[in-house]
Formats: structure tokens, C-alpha cells, sequence
């Protein structure tokens, strides 16, 4: 499992399949990455927990595909 200390502001997430799913805001815990709305196409921040961190390296890599993210993601204001 990717440790929490290793994903940073500003570092873009990608799905398996390569595509851009959006930049990191912070970590909200030890357990979820929370997106930025401003990269998000409907203006919302999105959550997504750290078991689906593939690895991570300059980018953070998810196990999932974009339309899996974005069926399962938590949406928040």
C-alpha cells in the first residue's frame, strides 16, 4: 500500500487507462485524496481513498479506470 506521505499538493492523479482524473488538493486524513474543484469538470472537490493508488512517482496512479473513478468517487462542495 502507497503511504500517505508520499502523495503532495499539486501532484496530477491518473487512472490505469492513463486518463487525467485531476490534481491533488490535500490529504483529507490519512485515507482519502481530495481533488480540487478548479480541475474538475463539474466544480466539485471529489475524494478518492488511497487503496486505489497504484504507485505513485511524479503523478499519483490509480488501479481504475476514469469511468470507474468517476462512478465510485465521493463528491463533496
Amino acid at each position: 500500500m502507497v503511504a500517505a506521505s508520499e502523495i503532495r499538493e499539486h501532484m496530477e492523479v491518473r487512472a490505469a487507462d492513463g486518463g487525467h482524473i485531476g490534481t491533488v488538493d490535500h490529504m483529507e486524513g490519512e485515507s482519502r485524496i481530495k481533488l480540487t474543484k478548479s480541475d474538475s469538470k463539474d466544480g466539485q472537490h471529489h475524494l478518492i481513498p488511497l487503496d486505489w493508488v497504484d504507485h505513485v512517482d511524479a503523478h499519483v496512479h490509480l488501479n481504475k479506470d476514469v469511468e470507474e473513478v468517476e462512478r465510485q468517487w465521493s463528491t463533496m462542495n
